[in-house]
């Protein structure tokens, strides 16, 4: 059976907070906002709406999908105001616990976090991990178009490191900041993979791979273009302050296979990175007006890959990042009513 490390879970009860947290800055425009009926219908898909968990199920069995790790998307807690972050990241991971723990053998969740309030989302990444038996952590590769990587999220890491968390980055569709991407509208399209590919620059700058070994890290879509970098990065930008080489540090991460069914872009991360590295993951729902939940692992055995090496990434890797027998899901405590 597969564990897909990849699928979004937007429940109702998060849905009023999206207004007050998109009105932030660089925030991108909630998807309930969007005119076109398939954003709707994929919006659809990822809530608790009556009968979407029950559909969710029965595409999963229809996959071959035991569990999916949720997390939010590009709609992180994210908010510059304390009580907004806070609030909306207990509501959130509240709700993907109550999911975990009604379903909890077909669910687990990765806990988010209010930033950039560094203490606050140590708090509930406490919370998260040892109450609510989440099974790792959610970040995205930028807070307000400033990188995760950056230092200020030093604390974040460390006590990562010390637990040996599983953390999950994911684009927050700024598109890198970049009018050469946005003003053309290739946000999603292309910043999504830039957006990859310059959380593994960054963390390979910090030397977080190498301070931070106990850490498994999970890159979204392949890694971006790093696979096709990893050469160049030793050649050029292989620099004194560097505890490991680029690629090194770049092979010793993980990556998911969301790929829109490219076959070539899957081989070619395989062939960077180890079949050891890549795991499986879907992107649930954004690629269903594409192709079926299920299409997107087929196409994996598809891709002229060998037995052994499909074998681990669909059915093997996954199972080392994540310890569900020690996260049960068990009941949270009452929040505290402001």
């Amino acid at each position: 059976m597969i564990v897909d490390v990849h699928a979004h879970y937007l429940p109702t009860s998060y849905r009023p907070w999206l207004e007050t947290l998109t009105a932030m800055p660089e925030r991108p425009p909630a998807p309930a906002a969007s005119p076109t009926p398939e954003a709707g219908r994929i919006f659809a898909a990822m809530s608790d709406e009556p009968g979407m968990i029950e559909q969710r199920i029965a595409m999963m069995d229809d996959a071959g999908v035991e569990r999916q790790i949720l997390s939010p998307g590009s709609m992180a807690p994210y908010s510059t105001e304390f009580r907004s972050a806070v609030e909306a990241a207990r509501v959130l991971n509240d709700s993907y616990h109550e999911l975990a723990d009604s379903h909890p053998n077909r669910f687990a969740s990765l806990v988010s976090l209010p930033l950039p309030h560094i203490d606050a989302a140590l708090e509930e990444m406490r919370r998260g991990l040892d109450e609510l038996g989440m099974v790792g952590v959610y970040l995205s590769c930028s807070v307000f178009n400033r990188s995760t990587a950056e230092e200020e999220f030093e604390p974040l890491y460390a006590e990562m490191n010390a637990r040996g968390t599983t953390l999950f980055f994911h684009p927050s569709q700024n598109g890198i900041c970049s009018p050469f991407i946005n003003d053309y509208g290739f946000t999603a399209a292309a910043g999504a993979s830039l957006e990859d590919t310059a959380i593994v620059l960054h963390l390979i700058k910090r030397n977080i791979p190498a301070r931070y070994p106990n850490i498994k890290i999970i890159i979204p879509h392949l890694g971006g273009l790093i696979p096709m970098q990893l050469a160049r990065l030793d050649g050029q930008a292989h620099t004194p302050d560097l505890l490991s080489p680029p690629s090194a540090m770049a092979r010793s991460l993980y990556y998911d296979t969301v790929g829109w069914g490219s076959q070539a872009a899957l081989r070619c991360a395989c062939e960077a990175f180890g079949a050891d590295h890549i795991v499986p993951g879907s992107d649930f729902s954004a690629l269903l007006t594409v192709e079926s939940y299920k299409r997107t692992f087929e196409y994996i055995k598809e891709s002229r890959l060998s037995d052994r090496e499909i074998e681990k990434i669909l059915h093997s890797n996954a199972l080392t990042l994540f310890d569900f027998d020690k996260a049960l899901p068990r009941t949270a405590p009452p929040r505290p009513r402001s």
